[in-house]
Order: structure tokens, then sequence, then C-alpha cells
């Protein structure tokens, strides 16, 4: 297992207000500090400015801890997308066998349905009604004026993403412009996803499947922050899919992560390559990109009635050629958002190590749709559009619908015009706002690459789809070559192109052109189940990924001896003749740290007084590295850690109560321990990104 190495962070050896220091024979209690005309944010918060007590960090390792997936029977991961979501399951004793959910009912003409769209309906009393394709059916059947009363929610993952200030009570917008809370839609998507499970389950086993033998994985980007990930697993708490007190049950796993986790397992015929000069698969490179994968796609759809996928046990044949330490670097690009995270294999075993923290942005194929947006904004004014969106909802969607199956045809090499149908309201509605013909409107708007036909749609020249790609794809290629300008990225051997958006032949192409020369580019056969599939495999043996790297650097706010001339004079703080400096920033770890599964880092703290039954820590984080103060640029508070004393401390109450807090940051979410060294009873703990 590759250690990182042993380091000491930030020994500050002082008191703090609000909490007194046991270290060596001196002790002292500031509860108060004297007033400045400086005000920093650890007094004006009430921040306890706690000194951490033989600070260290320490590595475990928990390949043996972490077999407590043992206790289950079954792994379900839910892949919960921007634009679709689906299920996955495997038993523990037949690993090497993944289910894929039962084939759902509805769906789009050439659109695989193997996933549902991530739709959901609440009935005009804001009650659960349906979700995916019946969601979307039924509220498509709905009367005009009573689709206005229902609550029809589509694409809603993305707020979690671009929400700086996310809390339990973030609203959604519905397709009617009313509000609903964010938790309640996410709690009854994965509550619908559990009920299909569970019933599938005890279908299959010929009786009723219990909740408690199954292991839960959901997956997130990889880029999404601390509270969306914390937001993820209270939506799961209010779901039932586990309960807070057994957390242990639900797993979150990090999409580009699980996307890897089963690229390592790939056989030859399971996999395209762009970049193959020879043929690879029965497609050679001078085959026009995308041909190779409509054939592929062909033949998953001639055995779509299969839905159970081996995985063998082994380390696929693409990792044959690879030699220890080799790099590659999997590009997950979905509805929402693209991941790219880059590992390292390690032979024998196969396992992962994280090389560079993930990266990515808000740039998958819902960026063409706002393309498309604009270019109705452009043709018929966004005013209309806007009032269109309010007064017809239902017809919205089925516009988008429209759009959606005409951006999976646009190719590079297309040269016959795409045809998307306006439905009825729309004609029929801007006649009445503007008072002429949709037809009237192109020909004023000189878009001269969108015509209008007499079958009432739009006709758009495959360059005019194609432009709506670019500014999406053009992010994508930017990002990704900012990245490959790493050092750590630098002789990446294979370029893994998963996720929905991967299916696009133009990003095919635009990825193939910008970095074949420097790397083979690989897709997933079924590549819209990658992600699926890998979670799966995730949550069958968790500490697959062995290293891990910080997104942030986080620490907490200290107070440390003053040192003249180091520290600046209004961070002076003087109290009973010695001399403090506030506001110091003690280093948990660093943004970009490596950091192994199960390391861990170790910090001591101690009550004001011995009958105190709560410490309350903030927690701060910043992008950066040299971070010396709690006030410098970019550093914010991002959460806090409750240390819940409440009976640990037995009959006698001891004078001097040290807490020691483990906390461990190589795992897909920031988890803590803590013990009172006195009784060694355990401490309640709770870290909060979401509640501060």
């Amino acid at each position: 297992m590759c250690r990182a190495p042993r380091v000491v962070l930030g020994r500050c050896r002082c008191p703090a207000p609000g909490l007194r220091l046991c270290s060596g024979s001196t002790q002292s209690s500031l509860k108060t500090a004297p007033t400045s005309a400086y005000s920093s944010p650890a007094r004006s918060l009430g921040d306890t400015g706690i000194t951490p007590l033989s600070p260290s960090h320490i590595v475990n390792d928990t390949d043996s801890s972490v077999s407590e997936q043992q206790a289950f029977l079954v792994v379900v991961a839910i892949d919960f997308g921007t634009t679709s979501s689906g299920y996955a399951y495997s038993f523990t004793k037949e690993p090497e066998c993944i289910h894929v959910m039962r084939r759902w009912e509805g769906g789009d003409p050439g659109v695989s349905n193997q996933k549902t769209p991530t739709t959901i309906l609440l009935t005009p009393e804001r009650k659960f009604h349906s979700f995916g394709y019946a969601a979307r059916d039924f509220y498509h059947d709905l009367d005009p004026n009573e689709a206005k009363q229902w609550l029809y929610l589509e694409k809603f993952k993305m707020k979690l993403h671009t929400t700086g200030d996310l809390t339990m009570d973030t609203d959604l917008t519905a397709a009617n412009g009313k509000k609903v809370k964010a938790l309640e839609i996410f709690a009854y998507a994965l509550q619908y996803f559990k009920e299909q499970a569970l019933k599938e389950l005890s279908d299959q086993a010929g009786s009723e499947f219990e909740n408690s033998d199954v292991r839960w994985v959901i997956t997130v980007p990889a880029i999404w922050k601390q509270p969306a990930k914390q937001f993820m697993r209270q939506a799961a708490y209010q779901a039932g899919l586990v309960s807070p007190e057994n957390s242990e049950q639900l797993i979150i796993a990090l999409e580009p992560e699980a996307a890897s986790i089963y690229c390592r397992k790939l056989r030859l015929h399971q996999m395209i390559e762009l970049s193959s000069k020879a043929a690879v698969n029965g497609y050679s490179g001078s085959d026009t990109v995308g041909a190779g994968f409509t054939q592929a796609k062909e033949h998953v759809r001639r055995h779509r009635q299969s839905r159970t996928f081996l995985v063998e046990n082994v380390i696929g044949e693409i990792w044959s050629e690879l030699e220890e330490g080799d790099k590659y670097v999997v590009v997950d690009s979905g509805g929402g958002t693209v991941d790219l995270t880059v590992h390292q294999i390690r032979l024998p075993e196969g396992h992962l190590k994280e090389l560079y923290k993930a990266t990515g942005g808000p740039y998958g194929s819902l960026g063409v749709d706002y393309e498309f947006e604009k270019l109705l904004y452009k043709i018929f004014g966004e005013d209309f559009i806007e009032q269109f969106k309010i007064k017809r909802p239902a017809a919205w969607v089925d516009l988008m619908i429209a759009f959606e199956s005409r951006k999976r045809a646009a190719a590079p090499d297309r040269t016959n015009p795409l045809n998307i149908t306006l439905p009825f309201s729309f004609i029929d509605y801007y006649k009445k706002f503007r008072g002429h013909s949709v037809e009237h409107a192109l020909r004023k708007s000189n878009v001269d690459f969108v015509k209008w036909s007499s079958q009432g749609m739009l006709r758009m020249s495959p360059d005019a789809m194609n432009a709506l790609f670019k500014p999406t794809i053009d992010s994508i290629i930017e990002h990704l070559r900012d990245l490959f300008q790493k050092p750590e990225v630098s002789t990446v051997k294979f370029l893994f192109l998963v996720g929905g958006f991967a299916e696009a032949p133009l990003l095919q192409q635009a990825v193939q052109a910008a970095f074949g020369d420097q790397c083979r580019i690989i897709i997933p056969q079924d590549v819209g189940l990658t992600i699926l599939k890998g979670a799966v495999l995730f949550g069958l043996d968790p500490a697959v990924i062995k290293v891990r790297r910080s997104p942030l650097t986080y620490g907490v706010g200290v107070l440390n001896r003053y040192v003249e001339g180091k520290h600046p004079p209004e961070k002076l703080l003087v109290k009973d003749g010695t001399r403090w400096c506030t506001d110091v920033f003690d280093k948990f770890i660093s943004a970009d740290q490596s950091v192994a599964l199960g390391e861990l880092v170790k910090r001591s703290y101690t009550p004001a007084k011995p009958s105190q039954l709560v410490i309350v820590i903030n927690i701060y984080s910043s992008e950066h590295d040299n971070v010396s103060f709690i006030t410098d640029p970019g550093v914010k508070k991002c959460g806090t850690l409750r240390l819940d004393l409440t009976g640990t401390s037995g009959t006698a109450v001891p004078a001097r109560r040290e807490i020691q807090t483990l906390m461990q940051f190589g795992d897909t979410e920031i988890k803590a321990t803590a013990i009172d060294i006195a009784t060694s009873k355990s401490v309640k703990v709770g870290i909060d990104f979401l509640n501060y």
C-alpha cells in the first residue's frame, strides 16, 4: 500500500478562547477576548479559536477494516444523473455479475432506455406522482390549463452544483414557475429508486427483500463540494434508503472514479479505440469517427434483452500493456457536468491512485440545450420564449424532447438537414403573442441557417446544429488542455471518454483531433452505463481507490505564540501577560495533497470547563495551499465540527478532559471519530457543511 509521508501539521502550544489547553503543567481558560478596533471572524462569530494538542498525521491500513460490505447480501448503485438516471445491482456472492435494472416503459425513438429521464412530477397538492418516462408522458397528456397546476421538474441535479450557498432549504423551480424544496425532490427520486430496486430484488428472490440487506451506492460528480455530497446523503436519509444511525450502509461514489474502476475490467471486445491506426474491435482508424461507435451501439441494441453483464475477476486485457506507474485520464462527460480524474494503476492488484485533484465544470450536454434556447431567443424573442415556458410548460418540454432526438443525430460528416418539430401550441401562441406567423419570424430574424418547413418544423443545416455544440465542446477541450499541462498528467497513456455525452460523434472527433497524438482514446461500449456498472464494483470493494487528492485546503482557527516581526500587529492578543497571535490557520490537509485511504489527521481538544457538554469548532477551507490565517483572502468558513460529550464522562468528571479527534480525508466524504481519553468512551461527532 502506498503511504503518504508522515507529517506533523501546525503545532500550536497555546490556550484558546472557550477551550482549555492540557499540555504541560500550566492550564489557562480564556473566556473573553479584549476589545479591539480589529474584529476577527474568530471573535465576531464566537469561534473557539481552538488549540490542537499533539497534532499529527497518521496512516492506518484499512484493508482489513473495509470489509463491512460482506454483511450485505447485495450492492445496489443508483446513478443519479442530470438528464437520465438508473440503478444496477450485484449480489455479494456473485460479484462478477452486474444486473442492470428492468427495462423502462416508454422511451424515445432511437434512444437507449436502459436508464430513464431524470424527471419528476408532483400533483397540484405537491405529492409525488411519477418519475422518468411515466412522469414525462403523463405531464404531456394533461390539458394545458391543468398542466399549469402540476409541478414538473427536470435536470434539477445541476442546482446542487451551481448553488454557492446550498442549504437544506434550497428551492427548485418547477416548469410552471412554482418553488419546491430541493431536498423533497431528491428524496422523492431516491425513494422511487429504492422501491423499484427492492421490488425487483423481491421478485427475483421470491420473497420480500429487506432493505437492511442492501448496501446502497449513490453517484455524484467528483467536482461537487462537501455541502452537495452531504445534501445527497440527507436526501437518502429522508427517502429511507438508510438511517443516520446506520450511515455506513450508504456510500457516496464519485462518477469518474466509478468509470475508472469499470474501465480497468474492459476486454478488447467491450471498447472502441478512436485513435487506433490498426483495426481494433473490428473498426479501423480510417473509418469515420462515430461509425464504429454506431456499430457498437447496434451490437448493444441487439443484445438488449440481456440485462446481466459479466465482469471477470481479473484486470482487463487493456491493462496487460500497462506497467507499474502508468497513468490515464477519465473524462466523464454527462448531462450537467464534465468531470476529469487522473489515475495511476498499481499492479498486480489493479488498485488505483489519484494523481491530480478532480477538475471539471458545467460543460455537459445541457450546454447544447442552452445554445438552442439562445437560438430561439434570437429568432422569436426572449420575451416570447420565457412567456411560452410559463404559459405552456408541457409544450416547452415537448419542444426540448424533439430537439434532444435531433441533437443525438448530429455528426461531423452529416450533410442532410435536421428537422425539429414545433408543437402546435408554440405556433398558435406565437401568432397570438406577436400578431404574425412563425414563418414570418424566421424570415425577419436573418438566421439563414434555420428555415421553416411547411410540415411545421424548423429545418436546421448540419452546420447550424454543429455550431450549438461548439461552445460546450470548446470548453471541454480547453479544460483538458489545461489539465495536460500539469506535470502530474504528462505521459498519460490512455484517455477514457465516458458518460452520456461521450456518445456524441462531434465530441469524439474533437477529443481525437486534440489529443489523439498524445494518448490512446478509448470509449467503452454501452458508454452510458459505464458509471453505473463501476459504482456497483465500488460498492463491492470501496477500498479499490487507495490514494486520493484533497480538492481543498482544510483547517481551523487557533491561537499561537505571538512572534514580533513575524505576526501582524493587528493579530496580537494579550491575556494574563502572555502575548498570543489570533486567527492562525491550523492546517489539516492541503489542496491537492495526496492522502491515502485510512490516513487520519489527529487533533486533541479539551473543554474550557470539565462540565462542558458540547464543543463546536468552525472549519475553514481555501483553494490555496499557502494559508497563514483564517482571515486570508480566499479562506472561508465551510462547516463545523461538533463534539457531543454527553454520556462520556462516567460518574466522576475528571478535572482535565482530553477529546482525541480523528479525521479522514482520503474517502469520498470527510469523516471524523472521537474518543474521551480519560474514559476511553466514544464521543459523538458531527461534521456539518450544510447547516453551520
